[in-house]
């Protein structure tokens, strides 16, 4: 139990969480990843992330990742006939509604063949209202990215690195993910 500990608190220190991660105690480091958090896989060292553009929203050009950096994303590639996508959509935005700012983003991408009708209709149904309704249609960004099967979610570094993944979908605003993302961001509980 303890290697495993020494390996997370090693692991934070990689990925340069903040000081206080480090300081926390053994119950509370075993707790961020409770439930669902557990399938997201924690990476030994960050990993390039893709230079593909994806469409903005409502025809609004493109961007790639790089327009990102300087904040924590988590970059869920979904798609609107994905039922778990459906499940955890509310959630990311929970999340989003509570984190979101200058250092932390969710960020949505629906990647293959989703009409911009059919993504703006998914968001009504799922009573989503501040999460961007981005694109990739050719699914490079996805493609390059690794992404097969949905949803997929990946916890980008400020420098634009891929830290973390999970595959599957998950509860996103349990007690479990935001401890992790308060972590990323260090803010307050």
């Amino acid at each position: 139990m303890r290697k495993t500990v020494l390996g997370f608190v090693y692991t934070a220190l990689v990925l340069g969480a903040n000081a206080a991660f480090a300081d926390t105690d053994e119950a509370a480091l075993l707790a961020l990843r409770d439930g669902d958090m557990k399938k997201l896989m924690i990476h030994d060292a960050p990993k390039a992330t893709s230079n593909a553009s994806f469409q903005l929203a409502d025809g609004a050009g493109e961007a790639t990742l790089a327009d990102y950096q300087g904040k924590y994303i988590l970059l869920n590639f979904w798609a609107t006939w994905c039922a778990p996508c459906r499940k955890e959509m509310p959630q990311l935005e929970a999340l989003q509604k509570e984190f979101g700012g200058d250092e932390f983003e969710v960020l949505t991408i629906a990647t293959g063949r989703n009409t911009p009708e059919g993504i703006k209709r998914f968001f009504e149904e799922a009573g989503v209202e501040s999460l961007p309704r981005h694109q990739d249609p050719r699914q490079a960004l996805a493609s390059q990215m690794g992404v097969f099967g949905l949803p997929i979610t990946i916890l980008i570094d400020p420098e634009g690195r891929e830290i973390a993944r999970l595959r599957g979908d998950a509860k996103w605003y349990s007690d479990s993910a935001r401890a992790i993302v308060r972590e990323l961001v260090g803010a307050e509980s």
